[in-house]
């Protein structure tokens, strides 16, 4: 794509846009049509923007930005790198898709309070970019806050008992783990390395010992909360009685992602691959990721709702990520980066055929489903192939980056990790495909629901076509997302 913006220009508007967007919206609070318009234009404006960025990145640039320095060394500012512009392209390409399908969502089951609704996703996509193009840990830091601040009001967005129960959960997860744990973890960071500055290869002195370095990186791991590694996840399945679009936000598009797109970019950025593989500090983060991949799908595969089935998937699926990391090969850094995206795309096809099910048909639990894929073919069709790309079949995305991390810890000899990977596929398969099963090749059971609705209103059905169709084209035309994680595994 030719750009017609300076990649300077492009960052700053990038950074603004969805909060202008956000500051727009409440002018029209009774005029839905608009303020829906206003939501499409500045999404579909920032993925522009953001693709603006990405030729640029390839050719070599870095463009960065100062906004003000707090103390000598301390600055909010802002750079464009691969593993941000990967988080970047994700975020803003399935906000679009997201707030299509969320005009059907919210319309479709009358929801209440609308405008707030939209006005804390704009904010809560801003945050997002800001973690994406975040220069330096004390910016990251900072956006992480926001994202945890501007999503409450979407957990909570029913108000009633349970939603408050869960936005309560909510808080002390995320904002516990991270006032707690991150914080010191940055803190320390900077008294070691004397920056906060993201560089390539790591910031942190080779002098350090390897118990600190082991100490530090439990600190980053845990802290980053949003990764949901286990015993720190109970904040995401008590989410879910949040609205369908506020799932896919948690699960696909900004919350989870920035938690191990942290994770990922510290291992990568701060520690430095070469560092954590020389000290051998970071074994216990294979045995810490298998365990979250491993019992958070037996626990999947014992959910009869459907979204609290899809939440544990997603705790396991993250972990794959941190799994990629913990092999500490350029190959499983590639995967693991990769898989982001790839998760993004199927995780988010999943929820929102979750929300047309519920819109189309009322249920919510699997053991309701029978037949439902031939009264609801689009849907349940767009979900059998987000359902093989959480298991990892071919042609879709999520084969890709299992297979790169597989690749490493064969390479590696990471004999742990391959058989998380082996057992783990295998329950992916037992708790998707017996819902794929129910859908198209049982009968209805005469339980009082119209066997005669058809798909939920068109916004849903053409959002989560759009995300089945990324899904399996990734696997066909990986290039970009490929391309910008072998930067990020420095191969």
């Amino acid at each position: 794509m030719t750009a017609v913006l300076s990649p300077e220009s492009a960052l700053a508007l990038a950074l603004l846009t969805p909060f202008v967007g956000a500051s727009v919206l409440p002018l029209f609070h009774d005029r839905p049509n608009l303020r829906e318009a206003v939501t499409l234009v500045t999404a579909a404006s920032l993925c522009f923007i953001v693709l603006q960025l990405l030729g640029p990145l390839q050719h070599g640039a870095r463009p960065e930005i100062d906004i003000i320095e707090i103390v000598p060394g301390l600055a909010v500012a802002f750079k464009v790198e691969p593993l941000g512009m990967l988080f970047g392209l994700v975020a803003s390409s399935l906000w679009f898709v997201n707030s299509i399908y969320s005009i059907g969502y919210m319309r479709g089951n009358d929801e209440p309070r609308q405008t707030t609704f939209y006005v804390c996703f704009a904010v809560a996509i801003g945050s997002a970019i800001g973690i994406a193009f975040a220069k330096n840990l004390f910016t990251l830091f900072l956006f992480y806050e926001a994202l945890t601040l501007s999503t409450y009001p979407l957990v909570t967005h029913k108000r009633n008992e349970e939603a408050i129960r869960a936005g309560r959960t909510y808080l002390i997860f995320l904002l516990g783990t991270s006032l707690l744990l991150l914080l010191p973890a940055i803190i320390a960071t900077w008294v070691f390395a004397g920056t906060l500055d993201f560089k390539p290869g790591g910031i942190l002195p080779a002098s350090l010992g390897a118990a600190t370095i082991a100490a530090l990186l439990a600190l980053y791991v845990f802290g980053i909360g949003k990764a949901a590694v286990m015993p720190l996840h109970f904040w995401l399945p008590a989410a879910m009685v949040a609205p369908t679009p506020v799932s896919a936000l948690l699960h696909a598009v900004a919350v989870v992602k920035a938690g191990v797109f942290s994770i990922l970019k510290v291992a990568v950025l701060v520690f430095g691959i070469d560092t954590l593989s020389s000290t051998g500090q970071a074994t216990w983060l294979t045995v810490v990721a298998g365990v979250t991949i491993i019992l958070a799908s037996v626990i999947a595969l014992r959910q009869d709702n459907l979204k609290r089935r899809l939440a544990y998937s997603t705790i396991s699926q993250l972990s794959y990520i941190v799994l990629g990391v913990a092999v500490l090969a350029p190959i499983s850094v590639t995967g693991a980066a990769m898989h982001i995206a790839a998760h993004a795309f199927s995780k988010i096809t999943l929820f929102f055929a979750a929300g047309s099910i519920y819109t189309a048909a009322h249920l919510t639990q699997v053991s309701q489903l029978d037949g439902i894929g031939r009264r609801m073919p689009w849907t349940m069709g767009a979900f059998t192939i987000g359902a093989l790309g959480m298991i990892g079949v071919p042609p879709t995305a999520g084969f890709l980056g299992k297979w790169f991390i597989l690749g490493g810890a064969m390479q590696t000899a990471n004999w742990l990790a391959v058989a998380v990977i082996f057992v783990s596929t295998l329950l992916n398969a037992g708790y998707f495909l017996p819902i794929v099963y129910r859908a198209f090749f049982c009968d209805s059971a005469d339980d009082g629901h119209d066997k005669h609705s058809g798909e939920a209103p068109w916004p849903i059905v053409v959002a989560l076509t759009v995300t089945a169709a990324g899904t399996v084209l990734m696997f066909f035309l990986p290039d970009v997302p490929f391309s910008l994680a072998k930067l990020i595994s420095g191969r």
